[in-house]
């Protein structure tokens, strides 16, 4: 009885250490073959049935040969291997192997040959044939090349110089374009501060612009003079971004920047062009204006050579005469204002407000009786700034009389002020014809207008935008045909 009790519990034990066996076995993530020494399959894994689509029944029992195609047990030599691990009882180096069962998509294993032998025993029982599935990690790993590949060759193809640096501004890369355009190799360059081959005039905003970089990721967008090896600086402009880390952290900076050489060689040839362009009107428009009151003044003296002529046609020819040459003095007084304005000469401190009003005051008859409607939004508050009364007066009251000459039918002149940092911004708005865009870009230019022979000399704005210009400001116009414009005028204050 005993006798029995001990094979019956010796049974059970067995049947337990198998089952145990056989769950580990399957709990493996890992492709598993156990395989004896007659390369005969004794046992596999649940992920190996899964991965190979087999049965169990299918598979245990069966040579390594019907399982694994010939081509792949020859090539990779798996069954002398087998042996090799039987005979020294050591596990072999791991190895890359491709494998396709029927139906199924390649895929790449990355395997080893494990020893399995009996603790008690101490010799060799079966092999392991693991088998990791790494068709995901090699496909990745070869995704990551392919886009290293390309970054590197966008890197070394491009035509702007691409660099990148630590986060104290220490060169780490350097671009062959970056190489072409400075001089300086890589290895002249590599851990040295980018800041060194910047031009002085730009260095503190160099250093203002890598230190905010540091605590905000915005990227930044200037324009710095590159000190090359040989040569006078070059105009570069930049754009400069964070490289952070996992973390999200910055570890550095990528700076991207493109050689304005070129560019600012066309831009210099189109000013050129432009400025010819003005002159030939300015000429055009001088030669315009003075021709008739010219005209006039030289039918005028020759009436007066004729004796036969009465007291009287005598006077009005003189009148007429007097009267050519007192507008061709203007038209020279307002060329003179326009080419140089004195205003450094009577710079006094005023205050706008009442400046503003008292301009509108001169006009404000014309405008009631064009059926203008004013709206002034400002008050009288103290805004000091620093000019010449008359001249900026000037400037107000001509954009007045546009405004009110755009609406002939009547309408709405809106005139306020804004505070803007350390500026005062003056905005003239009307309710008018607007202005064209053909127009639009060519109203500052000298004896450019768009009103009849004889209405104007096409001065007015001209003459505006360079007493504005001469008082440190700006004058711009926003305008819609047949919407209304607005004139804005800004100037420093005190």
């Amino acid at each position: 009885m005993n006798l029995m009790r001990n094979r019956e519990s010796c049974e059970s034990s067995s049947e337990r250490f198998e089952k145990l066996y056989l769950m580990l076995l399957d709990a493996i993530p890992s492709s598993v073959l156990m395989i004896d020494r007659d390369i005969r399959v004794v046992s596999a894994n649940r992920n190996f049935l899964a991965k190979s689509r087999r049965t169990l029944s299918d598979t245990v029992g069966c040579r390594l040969e019907d399982i694994f195609p010939a081509i792949i047990l020859e090539k990779m030599n798996i069954s002398r291997q087998i042996h090799q691990v039987f005979d020294n009882n050591r596990p072999t180096l791991g190895q890359r192997m491709s494998y396709r069962s029927p139906g199924v998509p390649m895929r790449i294993y990355y395997y080893r040959i494990l020893p399995f032998s009996m603790v008690w025993e101490g010799r060799v029982e079966n092999v392991m044939l693991l088998m990791d599935d790494v068709t995901e990690q090699i496909r990745l790993g070869e995704e990551v090349r392919r886009v290293e590949r390309h970054m590197a060759s966008v890197f070394e193809s491009a035509s702007d110089i691409i660099l990148s640096t630590d986060i104290n501004g220490n060169i780490l890369s350097w671009n062959p374009a970056a190489e072409k355009i400075s001089g300086y190799a890589f290895h002249e360059v590599k851990n040295k501060p980018f800041i060194k081959y910047i031009a002085d005039d730009w260095k503190h905003e160099v250093k203002k612009v890598f230190s905010r970089m540091k605590r905000i990721n915005k990227t930044q967008m200037n324009e710095w003079d590159l000190i090359p090896k040989k040569g006078t600086s070059i105009p570069v402009s930049w754009v400069c971004s964070q490289i952070k880390d996992e973390k999200s952290q910055a570890i550095g900076i990528v700076a991207v920047g493109r050689d304005q050489t070129e560019r600012r060689k066309l831009e210099l040839q189109l000013l050129q062009s432009q400025k010819f362009t003005a002159l030939g009107v300015m000429a055009g428009g001088i030669a315009h204006e003075i021709r008739n009151p010219l005209a006039i003044c030289s039918s005028g003296v020759q009436f007066l050579m004729d004796e036969n002529i009465g007291a009287q046609f005598r006077r009005e020819c003189a009148e007429k005469i007097h009267t050519g040459i007192q507008r061709v003095s203007d038209i020279i007084e307002n060329l003179l204002r326009f080419a140089r304005p004195e205003v450094t000469s009577k710079l006094e401190q005023l205050n706008l407000p009442v400046l503003i009003w008292e301009a509108w005051t001169l006009i404000e008859n014309q405008a009631k009786i064009q059926k203008i409607k004013s709206n002034l939004q400002f008050e009288k508050n103290s805004i000091v700034i620093n000019g010449n009364a008359s001249l900026l007066q000037q400037v107000l009251i001509n954009l007045f009389l546009n405004g009110i000459k755009a609406m002939p039918d009547g309408g709405t002149l809106t005139i306020s002020i804004e505070m803007a940092d350390r500026e005062v911004l003056i905005r003239v708005t009307d309710t008018g014809q607007g202005i064209s865009e053909n127009d639009i870009d060519k109203i500052f230019d000298p004896f450019y207008t768009t009103s009849p022979v004889g209405q104007g000399t096409g001065l007015g704005l001209s003459i505006c935008y360079s007493i504005v210009k001469q008082h440190n400001g700006f004058i711009d116009v926003e305008s819609r045909d047949g919407k209304g414009s607005t004139f804005t005028v800004g100037l420093p204050v005190m």
